[in-house]
């Protein structure tokens, strides 16, 4: 289930965002107070139509990490875009989750936004969410990959591979 933040997934949020596992193609894990902020971005988005919900599966587990859709807020060859993305705890791995939420994200995406469009994106080595990425049936934009402008130069995950999605006639 997707839904609007609580208070009590801010702990189990901060768990994941520490967590080495989860965030190995990320820079470096969030600390509490940056996890705290990630999520109050994200819920405020989904107040204004476009965010990334939290993931609850019921009578399984109360949060599992997010999924939606994101604006991508920086400037790329690609921008302006809007991204279908998620994070999940460890747990929600290998069941189906990410691929089902961000179906029903790209779903919402191209009815109740009328979007044209949706991109995802990834550090180029990250297989599994690049599977996920090919399981919605999104396409790999050779042409598209492109250097993250947020990591610095030099590091192992500054270049980023290009998923694209066209709204479906």
């Amino acid at each position: 289930m997707l839904r609007r933040w609580r208070e009590s997934d801010l702990d189990p949020f901060a768990d994941l965002n520490a967590d080495p596992a989860v965030m190995e193609y990320f820079p470096a894990p969030l600390d509490r107070a940056a996890s705290d902020d990630l999520a109050r971005v994200a819920d405020s988005r989904v107040a204004a139509g476009c965010g990334l919900w939290a993931v609850e599966v019921p009578g399984v587990a109360p949060f599992i990490g997010f999924i939606g859709l994101n604006p991508v807020t920086y400037e790329t060859p690609f921008t302006p875009a809007v991204e279908v993305g998620w994070r999940l705890a460890r747990t929600g791995w290998g069941r189906g989750y990410a691929p089902e939420g961000a179906r029903a994200a790209v779903a919402d995406g191209f009815g109740r936004l009328g979007l044209e469009e949706i991109v995802s994106f990834t550090a180029a080595g990250n297989s599994r969410s690049r599977r996920v990425m090919e399981r919605i049936g999104m396409t790999r934009d050779e042409g598209g990959d492109f250097d993250h402008p947020r990591i610095p130069v030099g590091h192992r995950l500054r270049r980023h591979v290009l998923y694209r999605l066209a709204r479906p006639d």
